[in-house]
Formats: structure tokens, C-alpha cells, sequence
């Protein structure tokens, strides 16, 4: 009688089938019209086109949850819904003549607030693994004002229990506890507990 249970796969098998995805998704990303990149906040695609056009030989329209890149007179080179919302108004796109003479359309797409890693420029587009993305290190100064008072007050704070220290929270209640009593003499203090 066998064994209908499916074993796990052993380190080098799963190690084996993810050097093949890889191999798979960079032969289909390398099929593409257009080469791109992401960040969590942007997507840029780069399409070649021959060096003879001007932007007025273009179509390219970005809207909202769909991107349209075409040479008038042939078939798009991109045209297909996007994964998810971009922000249209701070999108961009700009037609640039590369070292070797060619020209790319250059495309910076903003992705709307809120999204995340894009399988895919569009739809139609073959998918990338997005759980073997490595961001790259964000800066403090790339983080808008409030994100970037937590993530301080969070390093602060870990930096203070490593060394024993108190909290910000935990001093913010000692110094209310001390104005407390200074402002009340009459009153004992003697059994009080921070909690």
C-alpha cells in the first residue's frame, strides 16, 4: 500500500524549484516589450523604440487603472489594466535618447497610496514572484512626517530598554507622576507604583 501523503520538499529540492522560477520569470520578464523596476511607491517601465520618433509618433495614455504605450499606426506595445490604482496626476513619462543612439519611452508611474509590490506592469503581462522582492533600506528622510515620529519614537524606545532606561511612554508617566505630587505636598506618595 502506498503512501498518498505528499512529503515536503528537502531543502535543495525547494531550492532547486525556486532557482528554476527564477529562471522562468527572467525569461519571460526578458520576452517583454519593455524593461521595469518598482519601489513601494513608484514603477518605472523603460520601452524601446526606434530613434527616428518624436513624442508626436506616441500614444501613451496613463490613467488610473490602465496604461496604453503605442507607435500610431501599429499595435500597442503596452495596453492592458495595471494591478492596481496609480496616482495619475504624478505620473509621468518623458522620451529619451539612450548612449547607443535609440530612444525609450520612459514611464514613472506613482502607485496610489496604500499599494504594495506589483506582480506585473499590467494584467496581461506575465506575473513576478512579489514574496522575493528585497526592498531596498528606506531612509528616515524618505518617511513622511508622522511614519517617521513613530519609527524614531520606536528606535528610541528600543534603544532605552537595551540599555535598562526607561521608555518614552514610561517617562512621559514619571515626569506626570512628579508634577503630580509637586503640585499636591499634602498628599502621600510613599506607596505609589507606576504601573
Amino acid at each position: 500500500m502506498s503512501d498518498s501523503r505528499s512529503k515536503s520538499p528537502t531543502p535543495s529540492e525547494r531550492e532547486r524549484k525556486d532557482a528554476e522560477d527564477r529562471k522562468r520569470e527572467q525569461e519571460e520578464q526578458e520576452k517583454l516589450p519593455y524593461k521595469w523596476t518598482q519601489t513601494l511607491n513608484e514603477a518605472e517601465v523603460n520601452v524601446p523604440i526606434p530613434g527616428n520618433l518624436k513624442s508626436r509618433d506616441l500614444i501613451v495614455d496613463i490613467k488610473k487603472t490602465h496604461l496604453k504605450v503605442q507607435i500610431k499606426g501599429q499595435d500597442p506595445i503596452i495596453d492592458g489594466d495595471t494591478p492596481h490604482p496609480l496616482s495619475v496626476d504624478d505620473s509621468t513619462w518623458t522620451l529619451t535618447t539612450t548612449p547607443q543612439n535609440t530612444k525609450e519611452i520612459v514611464l514613472s508611474l506613482a502607485k496610489s497610496v496604500g499599494s504594495n509590490w506589483w506582480p506585473h506592469i499590467v494584467t496581461t503581462a506575465p506575473k513576478i514572484d512579489v514574496t522575493k522582492i528585497v526592498p531596498e533600506n528606506s531612509k528616515l528622510s524618505d518617511l513622511d512626517g508622522e511614519t517617521r515620529g513613530m519609527v524614531e519614537k520606536m528606535m528610541y524606545d528600543q534603544e532605552m530598554k537595551r540599555q535598562g532606561k526607561a521608555t518614552s511612554d514610561e517617562q512621559q508617566k514619571q515626569d506626570l507622576l512628579k508634577k503630580f505630587m509637586a503640585e499636591h505636598p499634602e498628599m502621600d506618595f510613599s506607596q505609589a507604583k507606576i504601573g
